[in-house]
């Protein structure tokens, strides 16, 4: 199974990089970062509906879109494994996970979206969601493979 981040934003180095980076190159699983960016000064709902067509095309056509979003279900890192060992299971090939601008995903984005997921109530940075998403895809691996990183 190969496993994309579409993230709107590029890193510029720095700590969030090397978080990104650190916890990427600890999976076995085929990991890949896809950045998108709009150059066009646009705004409100017409940014974010530029920003979803850059996403959509930065992803497997037939891959599962999880898309990170407030209103996404929050999982523990136990159930966010299964469900990647589910999708395994399953013969789902690719699994992409999408994270939008500062101003959120487009409304076609959330509702083509095979699942929304949160990473909790609080608003992180998208730039640092990459990282924290990064480590919860090691953490997944970790936990299916009984590797003593995830300490339940």
């Amino acid at each position: 199974m190969r496993l994309t981040i579409a993230s709107v934003g590029r890193f510029k180095g720095g700590p969030l990089q090397e978080l990104f980076t650190e916890y990427a190159s600890r999976t076995p699983w085929d990991l890949t970062l896809k950045e998108v960016e709009e150059k066009k000064p646009l705004k409100g709902d017409k940014l974010k509906t530029r920003e979803a067509e850059l996403l959509m095309k930065a992803i497997p056509a037939q891959a599962k879109k999880i898309v990170l979003h407030e209103k996404g279900r929050e999982l523990s890192s136990v159930e966010f494994a299964k469900l990647l060992a589910d999708f395994a299971t399953d013969g789902v090939q690719d699994v992409a996970f999408l994270i939008g601008g500062a101003d959120g995903h487009a409304k076609n984005t959330l509702d083509t979206a095979d699942r929304l997921l949160s990473l909790g109530k609080m608003t992180w940075p998208h730039l640092m969601v990459r990282g924290l998403l990064a480590e919860q895809i090691y953490r997944a691996y970790s936990i299916q493979s009984n590797h003593p990183y995830h300490r339940a």
